[in-house]
């Protein structure tokens, strides 16, 4: 099996009232345990990168290749797609050209004209788009956002466009967040829904938000969840207890073998508690 559509699975998803997993992954290992998690879940999935972790892995062939040989060489049996996450005008054309099977054009930040022009190119160029409706808080690949409610008539003015699936702004930030968070607007939620006619929703900077709300979500229409932070964030504290536990000074303890192993073991279980969580698990 190679990569596939990200649109069937997510219109699947849309359909049962699941969530696809959307995993950003950062290395070789990061993708490895991503795959293990949802083959022994049978969990459909949707692999991401950002820009800037794609040109941290030797760029955008090496991780279309990396994911078609881990997928042969490790017997996995689910779909799984590839996804360009928060990509600029150049970046989603350049994935598109070397078999990305979906890209996340991000014109956000443009004026909802320069969006809808630009939006408009990709989606004539790719097989997937998702294209985003008003900012998202907090900082990816060095862009900051505070956050904002993507205002209805601009989602519909964007997904009117034949966009496969839309990301807005509910109150939802990336990366951590913090201890004063207000948690998603549902009543927007609800609003920018109806206004798109249920067309699949994302949910970005899902890392850490109480289940009981991307429950909800999901009921609204929310059918890919993306998770980044989470797991750097588990992959983290298992090393450092790793290190600090000095296991590493501990006969070959300083293979990178054995000093990745605890962060890759807590980045499997995490997501395979994520696959569960969004009603993924089994869908495979």
């Amino acid at each position: 099996m190679k990569i596939v559509s990200a649109t069937d699975m997510v219109n699947k998803a849309h359909e049962g009232h699941y969530a696809i997993p959307a995993f950003n992954t950062n290395n070789l290992e990061w993708t490895q345990c991503i795959l293990k998690a949802v083959q022994e879940t049978r969990t459909p999935v949707m692999i991401q990168t950002s820009e800037g972790a794609a040109k941290y892995m030797g760029g955008y062939k090496m991780v279309v290749d990396m994911v078609n040989d881990l997928i042969e060489s490790m017997g996995i049996t689910v779909p799984v797609a590839l996804h360009l996450d928060h990509g600029t005008y150049e970046g989603a054309k350049a994935c598109i050209e070397v078999g990305y099977s979906s890209v996340m054009f991000d014109g956000s930040h443009y004026s909802i004209e320069e969006n809808i022009a630009k939006s408009k190119e990709i989606i004539a160029l790719a097989h997937a788009v998702e294209c985003e409706v008003g900012g998202i808080g907090g900082s990816e690949d060095g862009v900051t956002s505070n956050g904002e409610l993507a205002d209805p008539a601009e989602c519909k003015a964007v997904a009117d466009l034949g966009v496969d699936f839309l990301a807005a702004g509910i109150g939802n930030i990336h990366g951590k967040y913090p201890a004063d968070w207000a948690g998603l607007n549902f009543e927007r939620l609800g609003e920018i829904k109806e206004a798109i006619g249920g067309k699949p929703m994302v949910l970005h900077g899902g890392s850490g938000i109480p289940f009981e709300q991307t429950s909800k979500a999901v009921s609204l229409g929310v059918s890919k969840i993306n998770i980044n932070t989470e797991l750097q964030l588990v992959f983290a504290d298992a090393t450092r207890k790793y290190i600090e536990a000095g296991k590493d000074l501990a006969g070959k303890g300083y293979d990178p073998r054995k000093l990745l192993k605890p962060g890759c073991d807590a980045i499997v279980a995490k997501a395979k508690e994520l696959c569960e969580a969004f009603g993924a698990a089994g869908k495979a």
